[in-house]
């Protein structure tokens, strides 16, 4: 497709339950995120910056003129970060509220996250955009990736998994996916049972997984959104089931972008200290 993508959709407003359970039993960090909503403000680094400003900073490198972070009803540590001009220059930043349903008490997850993104700026349904986690420091590379001219309305970036410096476990609680000979998504197939994993690998023995950073056209991608299933088990509309739906009934309209890297995240309070030597 022959439409520039440069915007740039962070999805930040998650409750960071695992992380606050993680942080109470850290001696030296108990209490770290008592004011903090999301673990993406968590300070890090030689300055103390929050995670968030790194990975910012990237895709300013990567080329992105717009940012626009979905964050929960209670975003005034965002506003201020806007406010303050913590955030690296280059970049538009809007705030995108994601509300609680009446009658819920916690978010719908992130595929009505990023349909409320679009209902709260109708001018993304009209043009192609990448969209991401705000916990996984996604590299200059990765971003621009999603950048570039493609024929698919949609891609992701796949990652061999032989390239992250995660144990096993771990990386079989990420999404693993089934692609073409010719590099589109089949399916994406979220915490798979151990013995199937084996079946997905490429042809070059690679287990591709997807860390959960898109590109879509906005306008292809919203019905998918808006007639995602509530997940029986999480009891939430999730943007990979979305993405399932969509490549059953559209094949090849996602392209898979290889790559092969570790992408730091944060997840526990034991990942913290992987991030202190940041500038």
């Amino acid at each position: 497709m022959q439409m520039e993508n440069t915007s740039l959709i962070i999805m930040v407003g998650g409750e960071s339950s695992r992380m606050k359970r993680s942080l109470k039993t850290k001696e030296g960090q108990k209490g770290i995120m008592d004011n903090i909503p999301h673990k993406s403000l968590i300070p890090v680094g030689k300055n103390g910056r929050p995670f968030l400003y790194y990975l910012v900073q990237n895709a300013v490198e990567a080329g992105y003129a717009k940012l626009y972070l979905i964050t929960s009803p209670e975003n005034q540590a965002f506003q201020s970060l806007i406010d303050n001009k913590d955030l690296p220059v280059g970049l538009e930043v809007f705030l995108a509220v994601q509300s609680v349903p009446e009658g819920r008490k916690k978010p719908l997850g992130t595929a009505d996250a990023l349909q409320q993104c679009l209902d709260q700026y109708p001018e993304l349904k009209q043009t192609i955009f990448t969209v991401c986690n705000g916990d996984n420091l996604y590299s200059v590379g990765a971003l621009k990736d999603l950048r570039q001219d493609r024929t698919a309305p949609h891609a992701l970036i796949s990652y061999g998994s032989s390239g992250f410096d995660y144990t096993e476990e771990r990386i079989a609680k990420f999404a693993v996916m089934d692609i073409s000979s010719d590099g589109f998504l089949q399916q994406i197939i979220e915490k798979p049972n151990v013995w199937d994993v084996p079946k997905y690998k490429d042809a070059s023995g690679e287990l591709r997984v997807s860390m959960n950073i898109f590109s879509f056209s906005g306008e292809t991608i919203y019905p998918y959104l808006k007639n995602c299933p509530v997940d029986p088990v999480r009891d939430e509309k999730e943007l990979p089931k979305a993405v399932a739906i969509l490549v059953g009934e559209q094949p090849r309209s996602v392209l898979c972008i290889p790559r092969s890297e570790h992408i730091p995240d944060l997840t526990d309070a034991n990942d913290i200290q992987l991030f202190k030597n940041l500038e």
